[in-house]
């Protein structure tokens, strides 16, 4: 990190869009600056968009102002009920507020809010490296306003509040999940201190909103190596209150010198892995909570060791319930991170043994047009210590891999249909719907997934005659024989 002087920062910030906030707030008589992220970002040298500005005087006000001189490509949003306005510029958004201290009463996070100055702006803040401010008045054009020493944590890569840790986190909780989260994008260390507040204050965030966590949890999850934040999320205390799924695989049981591994840090591993591949929320989402099942499936087996059985099936019916606690989406992406869960374990069982085409047909029709997004987590999955055993697998997963290739271009299994429909077949036997029904839907699937047939009507018609046949079922009407 560079640290910059007055005229570095004046070049930093030298735009059009600077040049009429300068010329707003000094037209308006009015204190103005730069604030919080895009200040940090500034040091930093990371791209931003998300521009806010603090007036000592009206928000609103400089806004309206700042919105009429950008002229009819400017969109202005004013927000009364909370002080604040925004305006929209082609690619940048830029927030305004009026300085303001606030105080907080125990059960809620909604502040009491005041006029203020900026030094009481700046003790609101929630870290320092988010409290410094550079003038955008022009007599003071680029002036650094730091009272925490906010550049001294950029330099250090610390995390820490402006004023005492407890009370910080206690009047707003949600800074909690922010401190993780800054610590996460950015790799700073949490400031001993802070993180000591952290673990005391833990059960405050209990008033906080789901929705409000899972904000915070989503960009832990997108960060570079987003396993930093969920160490430090269950260090403090705050995992096992907002996730225990995933705080309950943090264990190691050892039995007649025998034990487990940790599954909470071979799940971050996996997670890390995913996160260098895709940026697939949801991907990343199935990482994390693969192995779930794990607490309430292990056994001791005598003579084998601990086992998992069935994690994947138990692991795949809890996502529905965290999904929806969590207030995260119970639609399509939930189906897919159930069925990424549910079907971890299948690739690996196929490629530690022969690999059949049954099986990877099966597979294929199973995983669909997700087959891809699975066998990249299976793989991510492999993480044993033991090199050889790694190398076997991860090959035998590229064997795996040209089979699914192969057999959907021969097959067409991806997605399939059965050649037959299930009205056809009640048409065909004059049947209501009923188990026979069933039965010979079942019967075709399974012919076609095992290749005992092609995934061919001529061939799929023939095989539903000659199995209704044995089954004492009588044809009545001639099918139509012509490909679907």
């Amino acid at each position: 990190m560079k640290l910059l002087t007055q005229d570095e920062l004046k070049q930093k910030i030298d735009s059009p869009l600077f040049h009429k906030l300068t010329e707003t707030a000094d037209e308006l008589g009015m204190e103005c600056y730069l604030v919080g992220g895009y200040v940090r970002d500034l040091f930093l040298e990371r791209p931003t968009n998300d521009i806010d500005v603090v007036t000592v005087g009206s928000g609103i006000q400089m806004a309206e102002a700042f919105a009429r001189k950008l002229g009819r490509h400017a969109h202005l949003s004013v927000f009364k009920n909370f002080g604040t306005a925004q305006v929209k510029w082609h690619d940048n958004e830029v927030e305004f507020v009026g300085a303001r201290k606030e105080s907080y009463s125990h059960d809620s996070r909604k502040p009491i809010v005041e006029d203020g100055t900026l030094e009481d702006d700046q003790n609101r803040r929630d870290f320092t490296i988010n409290a410094m401010a550079v003038c955008l008045n022009a007599s003071r054009l680029g002036e650094l306003v730091d009272p925490f020493d906010g550049i001294r944590d950029l330099e250090d890569g610390i995390i820490a509040t402006p004023l005492d840790p407890d009370i910080t986190f206690s009047d707003d909780p949600l800074r909690m999940m922010r401190c993780v989260r800054f610590s996460t994008q950015l790799n700073f260390s949490i400031e001993d201190e802070t993180f000591e507040a952290l673990t005391r204050n833990r059960e405050r965030i209990k008033i906080i909103s789901a929705e409000r966590i899972i904000t915070e949890l989503n960009k832990i999850m997108m960060a570079p190596v987003p396993s930093i934040g969920f160490v430090e999320l269950q260090r403090c205390g705050l995992l096992s209150l907002i996730l225990p799924e995933v705080s309950l695989l943090d264990c190691v049981e050892t039995r007649n010198g025998k034990s487990h591994k940790n599954n909470f840090y071979h799940t971050l591993e996996v997670l890390d892995t995913i996160a260098t591949k895709s940026d697939n929320l949801y991907l990343r989402w199935a990482a994390l909570l693969h192995d779930i099942g794990k607490p309430r499936s292990k056994r001791w087996e005598p003579g084998i060791g601990w086992t998992f059985h069935n994690h994947n099936y138990l692991g795949e019916k809890m996502i529905q319930p965290l999904f929806r606690r969590l207030k995260l989406p119970l639609d399509e992406r939930m189906k897919y991170v159930k069925k990424l869960v549910g079907l971890h374990m299948r690739p690996i069982v196929i490629a530690d043994d022969i690999v059949t085409d049954s099986a990877v047909r099966r597979l294929l029709f199973e995983a669909g047009d997700d087959i891809d997004d699975l066998m990249t987590l299976c793989e991510a999955d492999i993480t044993s210590k033991n090199e050889q055993r790694k190398k076997n697998f991860l090959h035998n997963f590229q064997i795996v891999r040209q089979k699914l290739v192969d057999i959907e271009e021969k097959d067409r299994i991806r997605n399939f249909q059965p050649p037959v429909s299930g009205d056809e077949i009640m048409q065909m036997f004059d049947l209501k719907p009923s188990p026979a029904v069933g039965t010979l839907k079942s019967a075709l699937k399974d012919a076609i997934l095992d290749g005992k047939i092609n995934n061919d009507r001529t061939q799929a018609l023939a095989f539903v005659i000659a199995r209704a046949e044995q089954m004492g079922l009588q044809l009545l009407h001639s099918p139509n024989t012509e490909t679907a």
